[in-house]
């Protein structure tokens, strides 16, 4: 069970550093004139779902689903506590340092509300999409349950997510604009990551 426990921890770990640090983007390419930025979450995510899927393959997905409400307490739990911390007075020592602290920590309950929904559907649906392609193709093509599952349950949870939290009326086009870069950079990162999956799932099997 240590090699689990590695495991759940680094996928404790990415979740904590998405919700915590995600905020900040990076640049990626140009397309043309159009600047193509990410957030720095997105070297994390698909990590997080390629542990879904090892832990599936190994152990089932009622082990995975266990691993996934954990990560939602985790998700759950960060918000509040951001929300608790950044409305809480400073000290005279740290009002300074206050407006940076809860522009980094402070979240709004929808941006909130958004993150906790997206990642609860996405985490859930990944693990029964894993599992119904098991058990339609059996215990081969494990890239093609790992990759159809990631894409399809990263595809909901970039819709819900930016969806609950930029939609306004009159805006979908500039949603659609948020979803598509960010749902093929996750793709991207998924398919690049299958290797690893490989290699997880044989060395979680490994004595």
């Amino acid at each position: 069970m240590l090699k689990l426990d590695l495991l759940v921890s680094i996928y404790i770990f990415c979740i904590a550093a998405a919700e915590l640090m995600g905020a900040k983007t990076i640049p990626l390419m140009k397309l043309g004139t159009y600047q193509l930025n990410a957030s720095v979450a997105l070297l994390v995510i698909p990590v997080i779902f390629s542990i879904n899927d090892i832990v599936s393959e190994v152990y089932g997905k009622e082990r995975a689903r266990s691993i996934v409400r954990s990560g939602i307490i985790v998700v759950a739990l960060i918000l509040l506590f951001s929300l608790l911390a950044t409305n809480l007075p400073p000290s005279t020592r740290f009002e300074m340092r206050e407006a940076a602290y809860d522009q980094i920590f402070g979240l709004s309950a929808r941006i909130a509300a958004a993150s906790l929904t997206a990642f609860t559907i996405a985490e859930f649906l990944d693990v029964f999409l894993f599992a119904k392609i098991r058990q339609l193709f059996g215990k081969k093509r494990l890239w093609l349950r790992n990759n159809v599952s990631n894409i399809i349950s990263q595809f909901v949870d970039t819709t819900v997510f930016m969806a609950l939290a930029f939609y306004e009326p009159g805006n979908i086009g500039f949603v659609w604009s948020l979803i598509l870069p960010y749902w093929l950079l996750k793709c991207f990162m998924s398919v690049i990551e299958t290797p690893f999956v490989y290699l997880g799932v044989a060395w979680l099997k490994k004595p």
